[in-house]
């Protein structure tokens, strides 16, 4: 089979308890993007059990397309029949592109598929685009390839990747990187059922019961102001004193890979390529020098506001907003002037 059977770009539309999750969205906004550089369509893959009522939103979210595999062996994720659902569908209706989320569920979904289907797969994306791209023995490039960015070797470098001999292209796009389109009220959608049938085997894992566990800890990619440190605040006690400026400014407080690693703060609130991408309306960066594996997680805020005693760390470079001198005394200061003028 010819690979110019495949055409349009498909998401997998996660759900967990017959709700969405947010990658879905932002999955479907990227998804068009592309789509407008093929002049060609989205469509969703929607998994479940009893999920046609949340087709709707997918359509408000920019689907052309929702297939739906509705099946009672679908209700929890498990793996197997997950696999077979998904890789039944690409069989099936051929997408020249299929992006999954970069969840605890697609991190394991993903790989499987694509061995499943015999295509390659490029993780943990940070950046999609299609463009050119000449594979070994080529004499010209390849137009419309899905050129795949990722962080490699520990987010020390960035890689390229394409797969330009077998399709689908497949990238797993880690949560908050892309950005979700706003919804359209009363947007429509074509909808197709598809069942390909599912015999339980011994590879079905039964489930015995599910335990919800509470997360204390805050998402920090739903805040909208952050109080960040690294570093150079020097200890986890001293990140008492973010936490004060968070609490005056209705803020969360995050921080960089090397407070994690230190064991100061959990890595829930890490920052970065190996962390969370956080597009807040105010990033405070404190004590932060500002490495390429931090700030590709939080350049895109909306205003960057840097404290660091060095005048020359990179932070400065991103920064909408910049203080030299000594966190502890500038944090403090600041927290004290926000509480007076908000009183």
């Amino acid at each position: 089979m010819g690979l110019e059977q495949y055409k349009g770009v498909y998401v997998y539309a996660q759900q967990v308890d017959n709700e969405i999750s947010g990658i879905a969205f932002e999955l479907l906004g990227e998804a068009n993007k592309l789509a407008k550089d093929l002049d060609t369509d989205v469509t969703a893959v929607l998994v479940g059990c009893d999920v046609a009522p949340l087709v709707d939103q997918l359509a408000a979210y920019g689907a052309d397309k929702v297939i739906v595999v509705d099946d009672p062996e679908l209700k929890e994720y498990r793996t197997e029949p997950y696999t077979h659902a998904l890789a039944s569908v690409i069989n099936e209706f051929k997408p020249d592109i299929m992006l999954v989320g970069a969840t605890a569920i697609g991190r394991d979904l993903g790989p499987r598929v694509s061995a499943r289907v015999q295509t390659g797969l490029t993780a943990d994306c940070t950046i999609l685009e299609i463009g050119e791209f000449k594979a070994r023995g080529d004499k010209e490039p390849r137009k419309g390839q899905l050129l795949m960015t990722r962080p490699a070797f520990g987010g020390n470098t960035i890689a390229t990747i394409a797969c330009p001999n077998h399709r689908p292209q497949m990238a797993t796009v880690r949560p908050g990187v892309m950005q979700a389109q706003e919804p359209v009220e009363g947007a429509t959608c074509e909808v197709i059922n598809y069942n390909p049938g599912f015999t339980p085997d011994n590879k079905y894992v039964e489930i015995l019961e599910i335990v919800k566990n509470v997360n204390e800890v805050v998402d920090i990619m739903d805040a909208k102001i952050l109080v960040s440190g690294g570093r150079g605040v020097g200890s986890a006690e001293n990140f008492a004193m973010l936490q004060d400026l968070a609490d005056v400014i209705g803020g969360t407080v995050s921080c960089s890979r090397a407070v994690v690693d230190n064991g100061w703060m959990p890595k829930d609130l890490q920052v970065g390529q190996t962390g969370k991408t956080v597009r807040p309306n105010v990033y405070f960066a404190i004590g932060i020098s500002g490495a390429i594996q931090h700030t590709a997680g939080m350049e895109e805020s909306e205003i960057i506001i840097a404290i660091n005693k060095d005048e020359t760390a990179p932070i400065f470079d991103v920064a909408d907003y910049g203080i030299v001198g000594d966190l502890n005394k500038i944090v403090p200061a600041l927290t004290e002037a926000l509480k007076a003028a908000l009183a």
